[in-house]
């Protein structure tokens, strides 16, 4: 009969494995397979010719303040005036949004403007953006992002194989000296996303969209659920379901400021853990990685265990590693292991104090960060169980 102190001994490492491999064993293992592989998809040197037709959808509810310098932003790509549209959905919008566009209009023909006094949510405004859209490509961008000015022809240069039904361009977080500790981190975070998208675009195809910049050939958007809290994630995830890859363009970007305080970082963060339970359910057969391959071996490995698996582990590791204390005769491994959970979760304790007073010191700030991101994840596991989501909501504050 297996003792108490074994099968927690087991447990233990068998849940400190995860939470490796889910941060930073993945990492290791899909660099090794890129190099074994050397690489599935490489970004193509030319696009194709005649070059197709784009629309830029822009999502903006009461974005007034963005909307002259994103507008400016989208006039300013280098891909041809002819082959470019701009759309601009505004349902809702309380600010003069619909005023101030529909004065640019005048002068720029290309633009075209989606109003209405009824706020419906931004799903239901794609969706009907969307039936609207004859072009080939459809880019998404929020109203609060600068894009280089070459995103849009790197975007749909990647587009050239048939094989690529969406590309997604890189999230870039403008910090500057003194802010806050979350939105610092958010840079971190996105720096690490980077390189893993990378990675996972030269094994075989991206697992999530960044919504700040993300392309779609039109032909193979679905209607989202009305909902939907990730719809960047959901869209991209079920063109890759249909057998089309998701390709990476680092070289494209969309530059955010960070959110504004700790607390309106939280208020994202949730949402989007809660989003991320909401899109696992929805997309459960990609977890058959006999039917997916590849695909639900990314998916799996640098989302699920992130979100669902992962957060839950780690308080289950301090409370097993309690228990083997209790145990006679504790190896001193069991104890220095007590003790550097406990210190890690001091540090992250003093982490955040230090950010309470706009101070930052390193050898907290990464323990602060690690413990804030899967303490929302929790919350957001909380809120996903409550239910009553909506696809409406309000966005986080980003700093000035």
């Amino acid at each position: 009969m297996i003792s108490l102190y074994s099968l927690a001994s087991v447990l233990f490492w068998l849940l400190a494995f995860v939470v490796f491999y889910t941060y930073l064993g993945y990492g290791i293992v899909i660099w090794v397979l890129v190099r074994l592989r050397r690489g599935y998809a490489a970004p193509p040197a030319q696009p194709v010719e005649p070059l197709p037709s784009v629309t830029m959808v822009v999502p903006a509810y009461n974005e007034r303040d963005y909307l002259p310098a994103k507008l400016d932003n989208c006039l300013a790509q280098t891909y041809p005036a002819d082959k470019l549209n701009l759309l601009f959905v505004i349902e809702g919008s309380t600010d003069g949004s619909a005023e101030y566009l529909a004065s640019r209009q005048l002068s720029i023909p290309a633009l075209s403007v989606i109003s209405g006094t009824e706020r419906l949510g931004k799903i239901v405004a794609m969706n009907r953006a969307m039936s609207q859209i004859k072009t080939d490509i459809t880019i998404f961008t929020d109203a609060n992002t600068t894009l280089n000015r070459e995103a849009v022809s790197r975007l749909v240069a990647r587009f050239a194989p048939p094989s690529v039904g969406a590309v997604t361009g890189e999230k870039r977080i403008n910090t500057e000296g003194k802010e806050s500790a979350a939105g610092s981190g958010e840079g971190l975070y996105w720096r690490y996303e980077s390189f893993l998208k990378k990675l996972d675009a030269q094994l075989y195809t991206i697992v999530g969209a960044a919504g700040e910049l993300f392309a779609v050939r039109t032909s193979l958007y679905e209607p989202v659920e009305p909902d939907t809290l990730l719809d960047d994630f959901i869209i991209s995830l079920r063109i890759a379901q249909k057998g089309y890859r998701v390709e990476y363009a680092p070289d494209a970007y969309a530059l955010e400021r960070p959110s504004h305080s700790v607390s309106e970082e939280t208020k994202r963060k949730v949402r989007i853990a809660t989003g991320g339970f909401q899109a696992i359910r929805r997309l459960a057969p990609l977890l058959s990685v006999g039917r997916y391959g590849w695909l639900s071996f990314q998916y799996i490995s640098h989302r699920v265990l992130r979100w669902a698996v992962t957060p839950f582990c780690l308080p289950i590791l301090l409370l097993l590693n309690i228990l083997l204390l209790t145990q006679p005769n504790v190896p001193p491994l069991w104890i220095g292991l007590f003790w550097a959970q406990v210190l890690f979760y001091i540090a992250a304790g003093v982490g955040y104090i230090l950010e309470s007073r706009q101070t930052r010191w390193k050898l907290t700030f990464v323990p602060f960060y690690f413990v804030y991101m899967n303490v929302c994840v929790l919350a957001g596991f909380l809120r996903y169980r409550r239910g009553g989501l909506s696809g409406k909501w309000e966005k986080s504050r980003r700093a000035a």
